[in-house]
C-alpha cells in the first residue's frame, strides 16, 4: 500500500505428524513342546499405515514445494520487512508495548538490516526526490510575481477610431539581479505596448512596485522587466527570491510538473501534470516554436509563470494553451534551456522607456511579412521583406536594399511587421543600431549581413496623418495597402495577400 504501514502477524507451517509406536511383535513361545500359532495382524490396521506413510510422503513434497514458491517470489523477504516495521513500531529502544524486550539475542547479534523495506513505501503526493507538491509550491512562490499591464488600444468601427485603456495581467519569474534592478522574466505578450507596468510580489497588496521593459524578443516571445531595488521595501526584499534553474533537455515525457502562476489575476495559483510531449511545434501569431506539452492548467494570467520539476527548478516559462471545447489539457511552455541564453543577452540591455511618438527612431522603409508558411513554402528566412527604402531616408543610407529580408533589429529577432514597431517604441531618432538582413547570394540562397543604421524621425508623426513607424512606404500595420496615397518608396506594387505577392514574385 502507498502512504501506510501495516500490521500483518502471519506464520507459515511445513510438518509431518507420525501415529502411535511401530507394533511389537512378539517371538514365538514353546509351551510345552506345542508351537502356538502366530498372531495375524490385523488388516485394517495395515491399511492405515500405508495411507499414513504416503500422506508423510506427499507433505514433505508439498512442503518443498512451497518453500520454494516462497523464495522465489520474494514472500519471505516481504514478511521480513513487515516483522522490522513492527518492530520500529514497539519502540526504538527495542522495548514493545507490554514494556518487555522486543529483540532477541539472535536478532541483536544479526547483521541483517531487516527494517530497510524490500520495496520502498512511496507517497503520491511526493517525488522521487522528496519533495512534495506543497513543498514544492512553498519553495518557488517567492520567485513567481503578478504582472499588470496598462496599454492604450485602437478600435475601430464604422464610427471611426477611438482609443481606450486596456488592463491585462500575466506572470513573471524572478531570475537575477544587479546593483540596481531586480530581473524578471516574462513572455513578450505580457508586456506589449505597455504604457505602464506593475509586479505584485507574494499576492501582497502592499508590494507592488513600478516595473520598466529592459528587453524583448519578439520572435521568441520573451521578455525582461526590471524593477529599482530602490523601489522595494525591506520586507519585499525579504520575502522575494531569484529561482532556481533547471535543465529543459533532461525532462522526459511522463515526469511530474508544477504550474505556478496569476491566473485569471486572482493571485497566485498551483497546478500540477506531467510533461506530455517535447519539441512540440507550435505555431501562435506568426511565431513558430518547439515548445513543451503539459496538462497542468495554463489558464489566462499564467503566461510567463514557471512550470517546475519535481526537484523545484524552472524547467519552462508558461506561454500558452490550446482552447477549444473539444480539448482538453494542452498547454505549453517555452523550455528554459531555450530561454535562458535569449534572456541573458536582454539582461544586458539598457533599460528603456516607450518613446514619445514625435521622438520615436524611423527605418524609411516599405516591407511585407514573411510569415513561418511562407519561409517553409519558398524556402526564404522568416522576417520582414524589404520592398524598397525612401529616398534619402536611413534605410537607403545605411545600404537597405529591395529584396533583404530584416531577421534582426540590435539583437533582438524581428519575425513580423508588429514585432519591429513594438521594439522601435522603445528608441529615439538619432540612435545608432545593428540590424542583421538576409541578402539573396548569387548561388540562389541568403547570406546574413550586419548593417549599421542611425534612425530618422518620421515626419507624419503627430501631424495626424496615417504613420508606419517600421518606415511608411506602401504597408499599413494590418498587412494592407496604404489608403493615404502615401509615396510609393518600393517603386512596385503592394499585396494585402502575402502569398499572391510571394506567389507572383518566385512564378507560382
Amino acid at each position: 500500500m502507498y502512504g501506510e504501514n501495516q500490521n500483518v502477524s502471519s506464520e507459515f507451517h511445513s510438518s509431518a505428524d507420525y501415529y502411535g509406536a511401530a507394533p511389537n511383535i512378539n517371538p514365538v513361545e514353546n509351551d510345552g513342546g506345542k508351537e502356538k500359532k502366530r498372531k495375524k495382524s490385523h488388516p485394517f490396521l495395515k491399511k492405515s499405515c500405508s495411507v499414513l506413510a504416503a500422506g508423510v510422503a506427499f507433505g514433505l513434497a508439498a512442503s518443498l514445494v512451497f518453500v520454494g514458491v516462497v523464495k522465489a517470489s520474494g514472500i519471505d523477504r516481504a514478511l521480513e520487512n513487515i516483522s522490522g516495521l513492527s518492530s520500529e513500531e514497539a519502540g526504538s529502544d527495542g522495548t514493545d508495548k507490554a514494556g518487555g524486550d522486543g529483540q532477541t539475542a539472535d536478532a541483536k547479534d544479526s547483521d541483517k538490516d531487516i527494517s530497510k523495506p524490500a520495496v520502498p513505501v512511496v507517497n503520491m503526493s511526493q517525488s522521487a526526490d522528496g519533495y512534495s507538491i506543497a513543498q514544492i509550491a512553498e519553495g518557488a512562490k517567492p520567485s513567481v510575481v503578478s504582472i499588470t499591464n496598462k496599454s492604450v488600444e485602437e478600435l475601430t468601427s464604422m464610427f471611426g477610431t477611438r482609443e481606450y485603456e486596456a488592463t491585462s495581467v500575466g506572470s513573471g519569474i524572478i531570475i537575477g539581479q544587479n546593483e540596481e534592478e531586480l530581473l524578471i522574466a516574462t513572455n513578450n505578450h505580457v508586456v506589449s505596448d505597455s504604457e505602464e507596468l506593475s509586479v505584485c510580489f507574494g499576492d501582497d497588496e502592499e508590494k507592488v512596485a513600478g516595473a520598466k521593459v529592459k528587453g524583448t524578443d519578439a520572435g521568441n516571445d520573451l521578455a525582461i522587466i526590471a524593477v529599482k531595488l530602490d523601489d522595494l521595501s525591506d520586507d519585499t526584499k525579504a520575502s522575494i527570491k531569484i529561482a532556481k534553474l533547471g535543465d529543459s533537455d533532461s525532462v522526459n515525457v511522463g515526469d511530474q510538473v508544477v504550474a505556478i502562476g496569476n491566473a485569471l489575476g486572482y493571485g497566485q495559483s498551483v497546478t500540477t501534470g506531467i510533461i506530455s510531449a517535447k519539441d512540440r511545434e507550435v505555431t501562435i501569431e506568426n511565431i513558430t516554436a518547439n515548445l513543451l506539452q503539459t496538462d497542468a492548467a495554463i489558464n489566462p494570467g499564467n503566461s510567463g509563470g514557471a512550470l517546475l520539476n519535481m526537484k523545484g527548478e524552472v524547467i519552462g516559462i508558461n506561454s500558452s494553451k490550446f482552447a477549444s471545447t473539444k480539448v482538453e489539457g494542452m498547454g505549453y511552455a517555452i523550455p528554459i534551456s531555450t530561454a535562458l541564453p535569449i534572456l541573458e543577452n536582454l539582461m544586458t540591455r539598457q533599460t528603456r522607456d516607450v518613446v514619445d511618438d514625435t521622438e520615436r527612431g524611423f527605418l524609411g522603409i516599405s516591407c511585407q511579412n514573411v510569415s513561418s508558411d511562407i519561409s517553409q513554402m519558398y524556402n526564404i528566412p522568416q522576417g520582414v521583406y524589404i520592398l524598397g527604402t525612401e529616398a534619402g531616408g536611413p534605410g537607403e543610407k545605411a545600404g537597405l536594399q529591395k529584396g533583404d529580408i530584416l531577421t534582426a533589429f540590435d539583437g533582438i529577432s524581428v519575425t513580423d511587421y508588429n514585432g519591429l514597431k513594438r521594439t522601435l517604441q522603445y528608441y529615439k531618432a538619432g540612435e545608432t543600431v545593428d540590424l542583421t538582413i538576409e541578402r539573396a547570394g548569387a548561388n540562389g540562397g541568403y547570406e546574413e549581413k550586419t548593417v549599421s543604421i542611425t534612425l530618422g524621425v518620421n515626419e507624419n508623426a503627430g501631424s495626424g496623418q496615417p504613420e508606419d513607424e517600421s518606415g511608411a512606404g506602401g504597408e499599413r500595420e494590418d498587412g494592407g495597402e496604404r489608403g493615404d496615397g502615401g509615396e510609393n518608396y518600393g517603386g512596385g506594387s503592394y499585396y494585402t495577400d502575402p502569398y499572391s505577392f510571394f506567389g507572383g514574385m518566385f512564378g507560382n
